[in-house]
């Protein structure tokens, strides 16, 4: 079943012709009010040019108490998170004296794709057997068998890995899971595949397929985030793979001699820099709502998981 996707409401300022629509305003206070509207809307960073516009770095708003990494992976005093601007808000803010609404809506998760906050999605949920939960997006085995498999079309060659989604079926039964493995075709858009552990917290394994709701969550728990250079890399040719991040990663980004380079990224969850361009150098990281990251001084360990002190802000 393919999986319902709501528009976030959005208001728009209508400038509208024709006699009796501003009867009785003198030109003058409503040029001036048009102006307040205009001169609101780039303060604020939500007008066309500030949808998806992102703080630096090192601006307020990042996480205290955390900062660059060093080689041995303990963290320095600077903060090295920053959150977007304009996220989270009404979906319109009326000024009482102008009369103009502020919208909101695109900037909420601009670089989102297929699976976006605050969409319910609908499908079905199935079963597999997990082992040790590894799966394509090659995290490697957990503890933890609250996971999931996203099917093909959702999974968008591994931007959906590590998210989480809070599944609800019709018995009012709910759980959160992260996804780690891909559900290949037939899976249908909006299924999720989830370990036979995940299952059985919704329904009994012999029901099979059950009639679910899912949706994207930014949660609490996540510590900070871990890096992990792919095995074989080095200053000629390196992958990068992010891992334990609360929220989608949408970009991973290196720094060359030319400046950040953004990295293509692989069906299986690793940023390629496939003539070593920026391999063993600072590391820039960005989740769905715009939110960066940028990690420095990590070493290029192949196989390891460095932890970074590190972490997105929850949404």
């Amino acid at each position: 079943m393919r999986g319902t996707r709501h528009a976030a409401p959005q208001s728009r300022r209508r400038r509208e012709r024709g006699r009796g629509l501003v009867t009785g305003i003198p030109a003058a206070l409503l040029a001036v009010g048009v102006l307040a509207c205009l001169a609101a809307a780039l303060l604020s960073g939500r007008g066309p040019s500030g949808a998806g516009r992102v703080v630096a770095a090192a601006q307020a708003g990042a996480v205290p108490g955390v900062g660059p990494v060093t080689e041995s992976g303990a963290a320095g005093s600077a903060s090295a998170a920053a959150r977007p601007s304009g996220t989270r808000t009404p979906s319109a803010l009326r000024s009482a004296s102008t009369g103009c609404a502020t919208a909101a809506g695109s900037a909420v998760a601009p670089l989102a794709g297929r699976i976006k906050p605050s969409v319910t999605y609908h499908g079905v949920a199935t079963a597999y057997a997990a082992a040790n939960g590894n799966g394509s997006c090659l995290f490697g085995p957990t503890s933890d068998l609250m996971i999931a498999a996203m099917n093909y079309t959702d999974y968008e060659s591994s931007k959906a890995c590590g998210a989480y989604v809070l599944v609800r079926a019709a018995n009012g039964a709910s759980l959160t899971v992260r996804i780690v493995n891909e559900c290949p075709l037939p899976c249908a858009p909006g299924q999720l595949d989830l370990s036979q552990q995940a299952f059985a917290r919704l329904a009994n394994l012999s029901v099979g397929r059950l009639q679910i709701t899912w949706t994207l969550l930014s949660p609490a728990w996540p510590g900070p985030l871990s890096l992990r250079y792919q095995t074989g890399s080095s200053r000629w040719w390196c992958g990068i793979q992010v891992i334990g991040h609360r929220n989608p990663v949408a970009l991973l980004e290196v720094r060359t001699a030319g400046g950040w380079r953004r990295l293509p990224r692989t069906d299986y969850n690793y940023f390629v820099s496939s003539h070593g361009s920026g391999c063993g150098g600072p590391i820039r990281i960005t989740d769905i709502y715009g939110q960066q990251l940028t990690v420095n001084g990590l070493a290029l360990r192949p196989n390891v998981a460095q932890p970074t002190g590190v972490r997105f802000a929850r949404h």
